[in-house]
């Protein structure tokens, strides 16, 4: 079990990498906004308070750590995504790993987004009020899919 939990954690890390180099890659060569993890992070500090939605996250108050919280936070959810992957396929995947179970299981977690933190952040149900809903949600389903190649290499890497 321990063996699933580090080789899961050590492929949540790998793959959420890859994404944040994905996110650089989009930046530089589109002019795409890179992600706010500063506003994630005072999302997350305002949970203690039991505040999950928010009709704008940026009129929230801020907190002094809040872009230290959004990036431990992004790496926390990456490394634990992998460690359920990882609990999910078994060591059996690990000798010999696919990629099929690496994209479903990324694919899944774009839920996560979709509909707690972009509401909770106050852009709506899958962004529905962000300014274009439809490129916000392609480009989660492909930065995922980055995500699912970074779970699938990590894993062929430390096998």
């Amino acid at each position: 079990m321990l063996e699933l939990v580090l080789r899961g954690a050590a492929i949540g890390l790998g793959a959420t990498v890859l994404m944040d180099l994905w996110a650089i890659v989009l930046n530089r060569g589109f002019g795409l906004p890179r992600p706010n993890w500063g506003l994630v992070g005072r999302w997350v500090w305002h949970l203690r308070d039991g505040k999950i939605f928010h009709d704008a996250i940026g009129n929230a108050a801020p907190y002094s750590g809040e872009l230290a919280l959004g990036w431990a936070f992004h790496y926390a959810v990456g490394i634990l995504y992998g460690i359920i992957l990882a609990l999910l396929v078994g060591v059996s995947w690990f000798v010999q790993p696919t990629f099929l179970p690496a994209f479903i299981w990324s694919i899944l977690t774009v839920g996560a987004g979709w509909f707690l933190l972009a509401p909770g952040m106050g852009a709506g149900w899958a962004s529905s009020k962000a300014p274009n809903p439809t490129k916000v949600r392609v480009l989660n389903l492909v930065s995922h899919t980055v995500f699912a190649l970074g779970l699938f290499g990590s894993a062929l890497l430390i096998r």
